[in-house]
């Protein structure tokens, strides 16, 4: 007789300490390559880190391979978008500097704004800006650049104004009603989106305030003393001299916000502003050209970064060392920056991220250790702050701010109505937490592109990132004291789960 195939080996359900393997096998990667390594670039970890996670789904769990994998290139899939909206940024990065658009805003910001306030006035100018394109990444990836430039000028601590760019970027990308994440947090827990976005102003307030009076302190540090006012004409005096700067030079940025506003879709308005710039600088700045001539200079910036060649003679006014001095600093500001090419190792890090994600989700040890912090709640406050943990949970893990908004949505929907919560409560804790701390992870989508746009590491803007952290703590300490938590009746309960349903 002829014998029966054997038996597919039955799956096993993940337990938390096997959940959790991977979790401490990626931590002591990451500090292995960072404290005794002295590396920055944690790629390799994350894909040892993915390499056990696979191990453990496929020979521990007894999960078909092929699963595995397609979790991998879903989760990759997710971010292409992403990706692709990073490539852009960096080809509009060095368009506008080869072009004069950066080199002009910083000019205008050397001239307008003084040291003990830039810090307050860069989280604002973000603040405005993300509020009105509803996009962190568009924020940081323009005005952001010229604001790096010009606080390093001023000599103020690149750390502290990336992180007030950082938190002005995200106090419009949580509160815009054109941003994704602030459509997709009431999507989620079943709230409309003007009832999120009014209830997210308890939080977001304190949080803006508080960070407000904190640069303030901080930038009164930084007085205008004759040094720093020497230094700052040297700079933007060799700038005038390198650079044709007109007003003219505003359209390219103003386009960019104009399209965005008006819900243009972000990728071909950012193209539409990279060669826009180009466009006008080929017009406006026919003497930076360098060995290349017209267009080809052009394009080899949009790949490789811009080029910087000093072709101005000296700067009238300025004596030899102060002419070095600036011209030090405006290559540090400018030469090498942006390029496709300068992306692709944020873009690495994305996609193995992303791949430990994808495994960890697919395999269902993501989803155990959620549901085992869920089983940690007994009420309001602990519901809220076990929602909060668990989506600065997911971007570590997950490497992504969209699942870190999607999965706790999913997890929690529930328990905040069984709670009598109304859904916008779990929408504004999704925002709270899911979309801001995506940020402060170097390895997550989110971290990684600030990073790669502003010229400074994670760990060095992430404690001057104010407003990102505050606002978690703010959600967490409503929860606790019932300030501003709303509740809903038992038929309102039954209502929205039938829409649930």
């Amino acid at each position: 007789m002829p014998q029966s195939p054997p038996a597919a080996r039955a799956e096993r359900a993940p337990s938390l300490l096997l959940s959790l393997l991977p979790v401490a096998g990626l931590v002591g990667l990451l500090v292995l390559n960072v404290r005794v390594f002295a590396s920055a670039d944690n790629q390799i970890s994350l894909v040892l880190a993915t390499a056990l996670a696979a191990f453990i789904a496929v020979v521990v769990l007894r999960q078909p391979w092929q699963r595995i994998e397609e979790g991998m290139v879903k989760a990759i899939g997710l971010a292409l978008q992403a990706i692709l909206i990073l490539l852009v940024v960096g080809m509009l990065i060095a368009a506008w500097i080869q072009s004069g658009v950066v080199p002009l805003l910083i000019v205008y910001g050397l001239e307008l704004v003084s040291p003990p306030v830039f810090l307050v006035t860069a989280c604002l100018v973000c603040c405005v800006v993300s509020l009105a394109c509803g996009s962190s990444w568009t924020t940081a990836g323009t005005v952001g650049v010229a604001l790096m430039g010009i606080g390093q000028t001023l000599g103020i601590d690149a750390g502290m104004v990336a992180g007030a760019v950082v938190s002005g970027s995200y106090f419009g990308d949580k509160m815009s009603p054109l941003s994704d994440t602030t459509n997709l947090a009431p999507a989620m827990a079943g709230a409309t989106l003007f009832d999120h976005v009014r209830h997210m102003i308890w939080t977001v307030t304190p949080a803006l305030l508080v960070s407000l009076a904190l640069y303030a302190v901080l930038g009164g540090r930084h007085d205008a003393s004759p040094a720093s006012l020497a230094r700052v004409t040297a700079v933007v005096e060799t700038l005038r001299a390198n650079f044709v700067l007109t007003p003219w030079l505003l359209l390219p940025p103003l386009l960019v916000l104009g399209l965005v506003v008006r819900k243009f879709p972000a990728l071909p308005a950012l193209v539409l502003g990279t060669f826009g710039a180009v466009a006008l600088g080929l017009v406006v700045q026919p003497q930076s050209t360098g060995a290349l001539t017209g267009l080809g200079s052009y394009f080899s910036a949009l790949y490789g970064g811009y080029a910087l060649d000093f072709h101005a003679p000296a700067v009238a006014g300025l004596d030899a060392g102060a002419l070095e001095s600036a011209k030090q600093t405006v290559t540090e500001l400018l030469d090498g920056r942006g390029g496709m090419k300068g992306m692709l190792g944020t873009v690495a890090l994305i996609v193995c991220a992303l791949s430990f994600g994808g495994v960890m989700e697919r395999s269902g040890m993501l989803g155990c250790i959620a549901q085992s912090i869920l089983k940690l709640v007994r009420g309001t406050g602990s519901l809220i702050a076990a929602t909060i943990l668990t989506c600065f949970g997911i971007n570590v893990l997950a490497s992504d701010q969209y699942m870190a908004i999607v999965v706790p949505g999913r997890m929690f929907k529930r328990a905040f109505l069984d709670r009598r919560l109304h859904p916008k409560n779990l929408s504004r804790a999704l925002e709270d937490s899911g979309t801001v701390t995506s940020a402060l992870v170097p390895w997550n989508t989110c971290g990684a592109q600030m990073t790669a746009v502003l010229g400074v590491a994670t760990v060095a803007y992430a404690p001057y990132a104010f407003l990102n952290w505050l606002c978690p703590i703010v959600s967490i300490v409503y929860g606790f004291t019932g300030i501003s938590i709303t509740k809903i009746s038992d038929a309102e309960a039954a209502r929205y789960s039938e829409v649930d349903a």
